[in-house]
Order: structure tokens, then sequence, then C-alpha cells
């Protein structure tokens, strides 16, 4: 099967898109880029000349990240609901590379955060080039980020996706003080991953009508759709991270438990727990004392608590949500590979 990832590293992105359009068993991220490949082309050479730094240290370490695969699942998004809302021009472009900017940079200051051993299956920049470089390295994305979203001269635009930066920091804070702490609920839960992960995904998508230009209700619609798919995509990496494979979650299996993180199977399983298991919970989350065995218990606690698979159909249920707020659109081929998308979201695993 043609892959979105190997068409890019074999050269092949001028043939590639026929390819995978006519391969029954091409994902349909893999379809969406082909449909949008022109464009995508263009974004990646935007993103790849906007790395660019006289200081040599800042283009070598984006590039470990930027450049080290990915799906640049949110800058599609952006081309592909602009392109579906009909937009001409170039603006589609700018707002993806920043839209792949804004999420390097959280990576990138995510990982000195998690102290994770893996990002998208490479060693992570902190570990290679110093915490202090990752940090300042992801300003510069940042940086860039805003640079390009002035250059579209959409205030909306500009509006909508440094409303989504403020917000992405806020769930990471919120997030952190809630780092360790059994007690926290689901409520809470949903409030962190709606701001840290879902918001920029609403965000990449909504820009869309506003610089077509668009009714109001094509611009609710497609926040929805962007905001749920988001809310799936966490939510399945919670479980992926608990019995998953790497190549999938793109980080190492179990990061989320080593570092006490309370992701909604936890949360659901510390609820439904008996004294002993909480004993359990407390002990490997609030205290961090962890032994060899511990991580195979938490997997045995979430399947029995049914966990694993509660969080499986929430995710689900996102997903379905996010299809149904396509509806407003006409039938065509973006719409049927974007709803589409939010099912291969959830099942991305089979």
């Amino acid at each position: 099967m043609v892959t979105v990832e190997g068409a890019i590293e074999n050269g092949e992105c001028v043939n590639a898109p026929a390819q995978i359009l006519k391969d029954t068993h091409a994902s349909p991220a893999e379809r969406l880029w082909a449909l949008a490949a022109e464009d995508m082309a263009a974004v990646d050479a935007l993103i790849l000349d906007r790395m660019q730094s006289p200081v040599g240290l800042i283009p070598n370490l984006a590039q470990h990240l930027v450049g080290a695969g990915g799906k640049r699942l949110r800058p599609l998004l952006t081309v592909a609901t602009s392109l579906m809302c009909g937009y001409q021009g170039d603006a589609h472009h700018k707002l993806a590379a920043a839209v792949e900017f804004i999420h390097s940079a959280t990576l990138l200051h995510d990982d000195v955060v998690d102290e994770s051993e893996l990002r998208r299956g490479k060693k992570p920049a902190n570990l290679i080039w110093g915490n202090s470089a990752s940090i300042l390295v992801g300003d510069f994305l940042f940086a860039r980020a805003f640079n390009l979203m002035v250059e579209t001269g959409s205030m909306e635009a500009l509006g909508i996706l440094s409303n989504a930066s403020s917000v992405i920091a806020e769930g990471e804070v919120q997030q952190l003080a809630a780092l360790r702490d059994v007690k926290m609920d689901e409520t809470a839960y949903m409030q962190v991953i709606s701001a840290k992960t879902a918001a920029l995904f609403a965000a990449a998508t909504e820009v869309s009508p506003v610089i077509a230009n668009r009714p109001a209700a094509e611009r609710s619609a497609l926040r929805d759709y962007g905001l749920k798919l988001g809310l799936a995509f966490q939510l399945v990496d919670d479980a992926l991270d608990y019995g998953g494979f790497e190549s999938a979650l793109g980080k190492s299996v179990g990061d989320d438990f080593r570092e006490g993180k309370m992701t909604l199977p936890v949360i659901r399983a510390v609820e439904a727990a008996d004294e002993k298991d909480a004993a359990f919970w407390h002990r490997v989350i609030v205290e961090r004392e962890q032994t060899e065995v511990d991580f195979e218990t938490a997997i045995s606690l979430l399947r029995k608590t049914g966990a694993l698979d509660s969080t499986m159909d929430l995710a689900r249920q996102y997903a379905r949500e996010a299809r149904e707020a396509l509806s407003v659109f006409d039938a065509s081929p973006w719409r049927e590979t974007l709803e589409d998308l939010a099912d291969y979201v959830v099942e991305r695993i089979n």
C-alpha cells in the first residue's frame, strides 16, 4: 500500500496521489492527502522555508521534529476544509503552516515537561540538544506561526489561532497542576483535553470558512467538527498508552502511567476501585512508587473495570458527532473523506 509518509520520503509526491486514490486499502488520511496533494506540497515548502534561520541550531532542531514524519493532520485539515469551502487563494497555505508550527512548538515544550523518551518514533529534541534549546526553538516556531497569520491579512483567522494558542497553554498548565492528583474527576479532565488537544483541531478547521467568507453556520459546523475530532483523537491516545503500539501512538507506550498522568481510563478505573485497587493507584500515581510489573497490573485493572472499553466508546461517540457536524455541507469527495477520517481516528490501531 502506498502511504503518505512513504510517498513523501521517496520523492513520489507527483505520482503518489493518483496511486493512493486508486488504492482501496488507503486510509482516509492518505486519501485526504492525495486529494490535497498539490496544496500540501506548497504547505510543506512553506514550512521548510520558514524554519530557516542564520542561527544554525534553530533549523537543525526544528527539522528534527517537524521533519520527523507525522501525518501533518492538523494542517491537512486546514487545507482540506478550505478547499471544501471553495476557497481560492493562498492564505490557507500560510494558516496550515502556522497550525503545524503551533503544534510543533507545543510538542517541543511538552517533551521538556513530560521527560518523554520518544517522539514521533525518534529521540525527542530535548534529549539531544537540551531543555533550554528545545524551549527556545519552540518559542521561535510560535513566533513564526504568528508571522504567517499576520501575512494572511485576516484578523478573524489571527484571532481564532491566537486564542487557540492561549487556550492550549492554559490546558497544559491545568494538566501539570493536576499531575499525580488521583482525585481528578472526568469533568476536569475533559476540560484539559478540550484545551490542550481539541482547541487546535477546532481552530485548524474554523479558519477555513472564515477566509472563504462562508456563512456562520458553516463556521460553527467546522469548529464543532474539529473539536469533536480532537477529543476523539486524544481519548484514543489515552487508551493506546495502556496497550497500544508505539507506531500508532508516536511515543513510548506507558509514558502517561510512568509520569503519573490522570487520563480518562485511569480516572474511570479509580472511580470503580475497591480499597485494595485504590491503594494501588495511590501508590503508582501519587507516590510514583512503581515496580516493573505495575504497568501490567494497571492494564489489568483498566480492563477489569471496563475503563479502556468505555474510553473507546466515548471516542466513537465524538467521532460520530464530528461526522454529523459536516451535514451542513453538500456531498463531495471532501466531505466524504473528512467524515471517514473521523472513524479512522478512532479505529487507527486496527
